[in-house]
């Protein structure tokens, strides 16, 4: 295994960053296998060849329980890419290592509990207040890249 340069391990910002943003992208593949399993089991295939293969054309349909988790990753794409760009970019303005990890671990559990909250259909607000609590650190982190850059602008 290759070792980190010792310019990044010097950089705790950005290892906290990695470490989070990783946390991240495995959930977002863990909610594709779910997807998958889903289509699996409700026999709801979105190209004919995969229906042909697993009983016949008329599995080639839509279920709102595959759906449901389609639209869970869907809001996990909208959501964690813009946050490794902001992260990113955060983590070479020289923060407090203490801030960014909040910021990264408010928006690395919300976008959890956002999950959890939509494949399990958990009570409303339960999702939204998800929602809403990781795009916090986002917004902050937003506003000082923001500030950060303006004399450049």
């Amino acid at each position: 295994r290759a070792a980190p340069s010792s310019k990044m391990m010097e950089n705790k910002v950005f290892l906290s960053f990695t470490f989070y943003s990783t946390i991240l992208i495995l959930k977002m593949y863990v909610v594709a296998i779910i997807t998958g399993q889903v289509r699996l089991r409700k026999k709801a295939f979105a190209n004919p060849e995969d229906a042909l293969r697993n009983g016949g054309l008329q599995y080639c349909r839509q279920d709102p329980d595959v759906e449901r988790c389609r639209r869970a990753h869907r809001n996990d794409m909208e959501n964690i890419f813009p946050f490794l760009f902001l992260g990113a970019i955060y983590s070479l303005l020289d923060p407090s290592p203490a801030v960014a990890r909040i910021h990264f671990l408010i928006f690395c559990v919300g976008r959890i509990v956002h999950t959890i909250a939509y494949l399990l259909r958990l009570k409303a607000p339960t999702r939204s207040v998800a929602y809403g609590v990781a795009q916090l650190p986002c917004f902050s982190m937003a506003l000082q890249i923001l500030l950060a850059t303006t004399p450049y602008w």
